[in-house]
């Protein structure tokens, strides 16, 4: 019996880590697209949420016509269109911006403050008390960046656009915690599954209605590349990871998911310095370790 539980571990943490990687390559696809393509922010995320769509719309099939579904009110519904909006349409169109002015390494350290605006949020609004562990978090993470970004303004002084980007990496780690928080209060009463579901078709609208609103189509034609980048965005850095990180979960429970998941920025790096030839610098590796400490520090649940 031993054994069997072992064996489940191990295959836990294995799909853990694959899943976490496979998260980590979003940003380097996003920069190669950048790199090689005449293409915009919010047509590449919309080529994205295009290859996505069909399996967010079988889950909240398969969800929604399951036994025991959980019937949604008109306030319940409200609050999970306004939060897949902030999830999953404003962070991720903040990020592709974001992603044409600073490196992937950056960017994925940036992000990786979200859940320490989730404590802050918690904090302001509904008067939640930071506790020693959470300050000592806070102050890491924080300290990580600031090593972490002075670092990339040496290197990356020719960009007149670096703090834009920077700022708009920021608001989408803001609006991302802010999904996380609000889901934390609904989703106890619908149901992760059906919660994550429905949140994303919410999110896939508003980027859809975005960009007929902008109407400008002719960059879909330009390229077979382009519809192949939106296909990799889709499959490999979004739907096999999202299933994989919640099969992990069922396997060996979110606080090890999310100690494991802090490979992203490690792993993010790595992929940068081999297939975008960015720097790595001692700051920036400084900054990562504090990170990534102060993260797990957040993530880890102690005994009593």
């Amino acid at each position: 019996m031993e054994k069997h539980k072992q064996g489940l571990t191990l295959i836990g943490f294995a799909i853990a880590f694959v899943g976490a990687i496979l998260f980590s390559t979003k940003a380097i696809m996003v920069k190669l697209a950048f790199a090689q393509l005449k293409v915009d922010a919010l047509s590449l995320l919309t080529l994205r949420m295009v290859f996505s769509l069909p399996f967010y719309l079988i889950a909240a099939f398969m969800i929604s016509n399951k036994e025991g579904n959980v019937r949604m009110s008109g306030k319940q519904w409200f609050y999970l269109i306004l939060l897949g909006l902030f999830g999953y349409y404003l962070s991720s169109l903040f990020d592709f911006i974001g992603l044409q002015y600073i490196s992937a390494g950056l960017e994925r350290l940036i992000l990786f403050l979200y859940p320490t605006f989730v404590v802050l949020i918690n904090a302001l609004v509904f008067k939640q008390k930071i506790n020693r562990n959470q300050q000592v978090a806070l102050l890491l993470t924080y300290t990580g960046i600031g090593l972490a970004y002075f670092g990339e303004l040496k290197v990356d002084t020719s960009n007149p656009n670096f703090l834009w980007g920077s700022f708009l990496i920021f608001l989408c780690a803001i609006t991302y915690s802010i999904y996380i928080v609000g889901s934390g209060r609904i989703i106890n009463q619908i149901g992760p599954a059906k919660f994550t579901a429905y949140a994303m078709l919410s999110a896939t609208a508003g980027i859809f209605i975005h960009f007929l609103m902008r109407g400008e189509f002719e960059v879909l034609h330009q390229s077979r590349d382009l519809w192949w980048y939106g296909f990799a965005l889709a499959i490999i850095a979004t739907v096999i990871p999202t299933f994989m990180l919640s099969a992990a979960i069922k396997k060996i429970g979110s606080n090890n998911v999310a100690i494991i998941s802090s490979i992203g920025p490690v792993s993010t790096i790595v992929q940068a310095y081999y297939f975008l030839n960015e720097e790595i610098f001692p700051e920036q590796i400084a900054g990562t370790v504090l990170v990534v400490i102060g993260v797990l520090l957040l993530s880890v649940k102690r005994d009593k």
